[in-house]
């Protein structure tokens, strides 16, 4: 552009020489020479030379003295303002065309190293200004450095895979997670091992290694995915000298050890959960409405722990990094789903309890709560996952806390359920259900639950004593899921072993159904015989029941009793618990006992066992039959056995 002005003004200068008869050559000249003074004054205007006396020593004398300006975006380590040497303390930089104010400062390549008054402390902003500043010359001084700990990190060990040319470098909170930033590549030392010395005065110090990128970051020794590793300012490790060891690259896998043991038996469990989804309609015949919330429920555990699985593994999480949050919308929907299957198998509910739809409330609230989280992009999403900013730990914080106390509130819920269907069946059957698979489930959900409080109890200790406990924090997530994935096991195992644990027929129990032919017709009817006497109905039965032996039926009902002797239900049941004192269950067994106890006496009896016998008077377990006995006699079959050879 400057030879086209200057062609431009010569040609002017040689037609203007023309017109007036002037030696437009010499003008020429003459234009140029003065041109050509002029731009020398201006560039020596134009340029800015700071000079700086290094009074306090520099930090890391490795590192180059930089001046960071707020006209290059306040870059700490820009290599075009790279300050020259000129002795032992003094260094200059000239600046081309600055602007005619500005603020800057000096740093060592990073704002972790970057300079500060004698004591230490935060030093403001430098402030130049060209016109309180006239000789285009700055020479100062940096009398100290901002106190920053340095962590001095060596690599005692990397994994034998680690390829021999490799490049490693250092990321965390500290440089915004940049997986290559070759400030921070750690280079060897006169041992050959891998060494970095890292300034920060950040509270609490979050970093992992790479080799280049997110792909090839470090892992667990089988190839999972580790936590964040943490040094706190305030902890007892010497920030000076801290040791590590490298288990393992989640791109370079080697061999497999117990610690992956959890994603073998996680995995197992998922396939089981996917194959009991579709053996489980073909077993069973009847219920059909509950093993549909069954069926529900299983997915929803076999899909939430998949994804959990994979959400462990840095390249799934690289791929599509919202894969962690998948699993937490479990906590909010496992339980209302496997309620509504114990409703339906249970108490044969025609339909769900009103406003049922409240149950999944906590589910839609999770969801908008995430949605945020969800319409990040990855890039976004993958640094402030991995520097844990405020809102992913309120929100998982949160998240999991919640959920433990809906899940414990759900679980109180199953117990009652259960224990409210005993009650109800003693009262209406003679025999006991196989549902302790219910029971199992029960207690396996407990210990579960166990796990995930004590996970939220680690998590808060390991922040509010500010010690690294996340290993510990990491297995008892893991047990967590484990446990969980127990219910699939169990499941499974009484579906395929025991189908008919799925055949019992479910009752309708009046405390959740409309059941006006046993609770308002028949409370009708109770009131209007109040004033009678069962006398008659007594005898009636007591007759029946020593003629037929109706208890010698192992499925006999309070209904099909009432029927046989010709008493209405709800009188039969009347009688039963006033005048008796008893329910049904209970009714019925001591009459068994009763029968036990005579033909254990009977020598044509003596052939059979125990078990045989009760049997044969009508109980349908062994489980049932020493219970009953010990609670009507106060002693076991075996005691009363010998108290019978004592006499």
């Amino acid at each position: 552009m400057a030879n086209l002005k200057l062609l431009i003004f010569e040609k002017i200068f040689q037609e203007m020489g023309r017109g007036l008869g002037f030696n437009y050559l010499k003008i020429s000249r003459l234009y140029l020479f003065i041109i050509g003074l002029l731009s020398i004054c201006i560039n020596l205007n134009a340029q800015l030379k700071i000079e700086v006396e290094v009074v306090s020593p520099l930090i890391d004398p490795n590192r180059p003295l930089y001046l960071a300006v707020d006209y290059n975006k306040w870059n700490p380590s820009d290599p075009k303002f790279i300050l020259k040497k000129e002795s032992d303390n003094i260094y200059s930089i000239v600046l081309d065309n600055p602007p005619a104010a500005f603020e800057y400062k000096f740093t060592q390549g990073s704002w972790m190293i970057v300079e500060g008054t004698p004591e230490s402390e935060g030093l403001p902003n430098r402030n130049y200004d060209a016109k309180s500043n006239t000789t285009n010359f700055i020479k100062t001084a940096i009398l100290g450095w901002e106190k920053q700990v340095a962590y001095d990190i060596t690599l005692e060990s990397i994994p034998e895979n680690t390829p021999k040319d490799a490049q490693i470098f250092v990321t965390g909170n500290f440089n915004n997670w940049e997986p290559s930033n070759s400030e921070y590549e750690l280079k060897k030392n006169i041992q050959g091992q891998f060494y970095i010395r890292i300034y920060t005065d950040l509270e609490q110090l979050e970093f992992k290694f790479t080799r280049g990128d997110w792909g090839s970051v470090e892992a667990r020794e089988s190839g999972k995915a580790r936590p964040n590793r943490i040094i706190f300012r305030t902890s007892d490790i010497d920030n000076r000298n801290v040791k590590i060891s490298i288990d393992g690259w989640e791109d370079l896998l080697g061999t497999l050890h117990v610690y992956s043991l959890f994603d073998f038996l996680l995995l197992f469990s998922v396939f089981q959960g996917f194959l009991l989804i579709i053996a489980i309609p073909i077993i069973q015949n009847s219920n059909v409405e509950a093993n549909r919330w069954l069926i529900l429920s299983i997915i929803i555990s076999s899909f939430g722990t998949f994804f959990y699985i994979i959400s462990n593994f840095q390249s799934f999480v690289n791929f599509y990094p919202r894969l962690v949050l998948i699993p937490d919308f479990l906590y909010f929907i496992y339980a209302p789903v496997y309620y509504f299957y114990l409703l339906k198998l249970l108490f044969n509910v025609k339909f769900l309890p009103s406003r049922w739809y409240l149950h999944f409330l906590p589910l839609l609230v999770q969801f908008f709560v995430y949605l945020p989280l969800l319409l990040k992009n990855d890039k976004t999403f993958l640094v402030e996952l991995m520097d844990q900013k405020s809102n992913f730990l309120w929100v998982f914080a949160g998240s999991g806390f919640l959920g433990l106390i809906w899940n414990a509130y759900y679980w109180n819920l199953f117990r009652k359920t259960i224990n409210t269907y005993k009650q109800e069946f003693q009262i209406n059957l003679s025999y006991e259900q196989n549902l302790n698979y219910l029971n199992t489930v029960l207690i396996i959900q407990f210990i579960a639950l166990c796990f995930w409080a004590f996970s939220l109890i680690s998590m808060v200790a390991g922040w509010y004593f500010k010690f690294d406990n996340i290993r510990l924090t990491e297995i008892s997530v893991d047990l967590t899921w484990l446990v969980f994935s127990l219910i699939i096991y169990f499941v499974g195992y009484f579906a395929i072993h025991q189908s008919e644990t799925f055949k019992a027929r479910p009752q309708k129990i009046s405390i959740f159904d409309d059941m006006l032919d046993t609770t308002t017709i028949g409370h009708h009817k109770i009131l209007s015989q109040e004033t009678e006497s069962f006398q008659k109905e007594i005898e009636k039965l007591e007759n029946f029941i020593l003629e037929n032996q109706p208890f010698k039926n192992p499925k006999i009902s309070l209904n099909e009793l009432a029927t046989q002797v010709d008493i209405q239900a709800h009188v039969l049941s009347k009688i039963i618990n006033e005048h008796y004192n008893q329910n049904f269950f209970d009714f019925i067994n001591s009459y068994r006992v009763e029968e036990f106890k005579r033909m254990i006496k009977e020598p044509e009896y003596h052939n059979l066992t125990f078990l045989g016998l009760a049997y044969e008077v009508g109980f349908n377990s062994k489980t049932a039959f020493n219970r009953s006995f010990k609670k009507i006699t106060n002693q076991t079959p075996r005691e009363y056995l010998e108290s019978l050879k004592d006499n």
